[in-house]
């Protein structure tokens, strides 16, 4: 038979037993916050290491050098891609003093192609058509809504 001692010990040693349980913190992806994807998809038809759960966005660093007389002016500019790893990303840069902020899309039919576009707060514009050689590396050329001519490259 039971007595109440005997109850209160099973009861303090369920209580105990059961307060082993873990929290661990979970990103909007489902994943736990600490998980870092080490390889990212490959391009389809491109051999490579099977692709465990979805791709993190990975913000990307976008060199634009010169190639014409007007962008000679300004010089080299630099922005950021975070490539979302869907095919989309943003795109930032500063020129001439001012933030242009945009898209890059990749173009339906080929997965290593893309566009980009940015717009600034005064009107000024600039367009990029670039190919992508990995999802984290590429190359492209850049037309700013005055004229000037870049050639952009996209990677770390």
């Amino acid at each position: 038979m039971l007595t109440n001692a005997s109850i209160k010990a099973l009861v303090a040693a369920s209580v105990v037993s059961l307060s082993g349980c873990y929290i661990v913190p979970v990103g909007p992806d489902g994943y736990p916050a600490a998980y870092v994807p080490v390889t990212p998809a490959p391009f389809p038809g491109q051999a490579g290491a099977p692709h465990q759960g979805p791709a993190m966005p990975r913000v990307l660093h976008a060199r634009l050098y010169p190639a014409n007389d007007l962008a000679s002016q300004t010089g080299m500019v630099s922005g950021t891609v975070t490539n979302m790893m869907t095919g989309k990303g943003r795109f930032q840069l500063s020129y001439a003093g001012e933030m242009l902020t945009g898209e890059a899309t990749r173009v339906s039919g080929d997965e290593r192609k893309g566009i980009a576009s940015a717009y600034g707060a005064s009107g000024a514009f600039m367009s990029c058509e670039y190919q992508m050689n990995t999802p984290l590396q590429g190359a492209g050329n850049c037309l700013f809504s005055n004229r000037a001519k870049y050639k952009v490259h996209i990677g770390n």
